[in-house]
């Protein structure tokens, strides 16, 4: 096949879920408009940023763009008289960074590729559309049996994966959909593991898993071709959405959501716990469970893309379970995603924010106790329970499943050993990262701290109390100070030094006591002590710790008394010998 014979050359693969930030820094004001400087930040890391330079006009282009999801975000208004203005400026700056801050907390517009393009031109600059059409157009080249019919416009919230509607040509009536996707940033199979496990695909049976027609793969990306359902996904189902639309138009702001009857989300969720269980069992990575991901076959519930993990792909919950350390797993992962699908199927939407304090009244307390298990702050703090645990659970023990098709996917134990290192691989770095987060958070924590305004006053006060104990502690040196130099003699006596480096008295005294020898004819030799003005060297003594040392110091100076020093013995060589 000439499916991409000669792939480009590997490139730095990004993490496209990781959350970009933005922080509007300064305006610069030109002679017709005003520019604004961003400053925008990949993930925790400060030295992963950068600053780009946009005009009022590209956040009106980006707004006009978003509209398609019908929210009203708050980008401040037009103005064409006094838009110069210093106060007006500063007025506009404060607006957009609030317009940013809106659109990156909503975890859909966060991801998209709008934004993306918006705030990292140099990493999403590429027509990712036509680059797919490209690699599709070169396999068609080799399969000419297949034909494209339109390109599926970003139904889905991938930027590097595209989708088609195709055909067979001899059989015209019949609608299928093409997915291409580029590698992500968790391939770590070699190129010839990753194309096997890629055409394998196509001889996966499972009630609960929608069937891949044909499945080929290069060394850059995979293609894959399913049976197109004009019923749409769980997903389409709750937010009565039509497929063809674009995800951010179906999914960001829907006008109208209805949650499950509980038989439904009893039947659907043992559907779906029931293939998860397939999966792990094979070794086979999934970790891309959500409402998008599984696809309506009348009451039947069919798992989507398990390519995505063999491609390396970050899952669409990645930014909520990186926060949480114990889901630490894929098997954890899929867990975790089940308890976000099941809180949409129960109500309507997705959770505000994860992990959920408390859950609002449900059909039944048994959808409560499994949301509990999943999204709750102690689930997330101590981990999440196995799929068999959920099983077991009432919600879906119960449940009678009949059907006659028996699960059949034989990968070869060579495959398998290829898929558990990529796993362990998968799951170090989602380890890791949870560990730079988590170092992250706790660094933030304790600097908000410092710089609060209690901590501040606290700091204040024992500032005050040690200033005043200092004060304390050289009023009572003074008196000290005083008697030294009283008891010390004649001015030859060395001053004290600063407490710090405490300097030995004088021995000046001692010798002056001494008797002095009597004059000889020739000139005397010095004697054997020490002579008045000179001092005896000392050792340094150590510094003071709290005060002791220095106190020791100067008591012993104060209790000094001249006779209870020892009379020097002196031998007088000076008068003459005679023989």
């Amino acid at each position: 096949m000439a499916f991409m014979e000669k792939p480009p050359a590997r490139k730095v693969l990004l993490d496209d879920t990781v959350p970009l930030t933005a922080a509007v820094e300064a305006s610069q004001s030109l002679q017709s408009h005003t520019e604004y400087i961003i400053r925008v930040q990949r993930g925790i890391s400060a030295e992963n940023s950068w600053q780009i330079v946009r005009r009022y006009s590209d956040f009106d282009l980006l707004n006009n763009s978003l509209q398609i999801t019908g929210l009203s975000l708050p980008l401040p208004p037009k103005k064409l008289i006094g838009n110069m203005d210093r106060e007006f400026i500063a007025e506009r700056q404060k607006g957009l960074q609030n317009y940013l801050n809106v659109i990156m907390a909503n975890h859909v517009l966060s991801n998209c590729e709008l934004l993306k393009k918006f705030l990292d031109p140099n990493n999403y600059s590429a027509n990712y559309t036509e680059i797919a059409l490209q690699q599709v157009s070169m396999f068609f080249r080799s399969e000419p049996k297949w034909e494209v019919v339109e390109p599926l416009k970003d139904i889905g919230w991938r930027i590097r994966k595209k989708y088609f509607l195709m055909k067979i040509k001899n059989q015209p009536k019949e609608r299928l959909v093409l997915s291409w996707a580029d590698l992500g940033p968790d391939k770590y199979l070699s190129d010839k593991d990753f194309q096997c496990l890629i055409k394998l695909l196509p001889s996966c049976v499972h009630p609960y898993i929608y069937r891949v027609t044909f499945a080929t793969a290069s060394e850059s990306s995979a293609l894959l071709i399913r049976t197109f359902n004009d019923k749409g996904t769980l997903k389409d189902l709750i937010y009565k959405a039509k497929p063809k639309d674009p995800f951010l138009k179906k999914y960001c702001n829907p006008k109208k959501t209805q949650g499950l009857e509980l038989q439904q989300i009893k039947t659907y969720g043992r559907q779906i716990l029931e293939v998860l269980k397939f999966l792990h069992d094979k070794g086979f990575p999934y970790g891309h469970l959500h409402a998008a991901n599984v696809m309506l076959d009348g009451n039947t519930c069919r798992l989507l893309d398990l390519e995505n993990s063999l491609l390396g792909l970050p899952s669409f919950y990645r930014s909520y379970f990186t926060q949480f350390r114990k889901i630490n797993t894929l098997e954890s992962v899929d867990v975790h995603c089940f308890g976000h699908l099941l809180y949409e199927m129960t109500y309507g939407r997705p959770p505000d924010s994860v992990p959920v304090d408390s859950f609002p009244p449900a059909s039944s307390m048994a959808v409560v106790a499994v949301l509990e298990s999943t999204l709750s702050c102690e689930a997330c703090k101590n981990g999440m329970p196995t799929v068999s645990r959920l099983l077991q659970m009432p919600l879906f023990s119960d449940v009678l499943l009949t059907t006659s098709e028996k699960p059949q996917f034989k990968i070869p134990t060579k495959l398998r050993e290829a898929l558990r290192i990529a796993k362990e691989c998968i799951e170090k770095r989602l380890t890791e990262e949870q560990k730079q987060i988590h170092q992250h958070r706790r660094l933030t924590r304790a600097q908000s701290h410092h710089g609060s305004e209690e901590e501040r006053k606290r700091r204040k006060i024992l500032a005050r109390k040690k200033s005043k104990r200092s004060a304390v502690e050289n009023s009572e040196e003074q008196p000290v100070k005083h008697s030294n130099a009283n008891n010390s003699g004649s001015g030859a006596s060395s001053p004290l030094t600063s407490p710090s480096s405490p300097t030995p008295p004088s021995t000046a005294g001692l010798s002056s006591a001494l008797p002095p020898p009597p004059p000889p004819p020739p000139p005397p030799p010095p004697p054997a002590g020490p002579s008045p003005g000179t001092e005896m060297p000392a050792p340094p003594l150590p510094q003071a710790v709290n005060g002791v040392n220095r106190g020791a110091l100067l008591s012993s100076i104060q209790n000094f008394q001249k006779g209870t020093l020892r009379k020097a013995k002196t031998c007088d060589h000076s008068a003459p010998k005679i023989g």
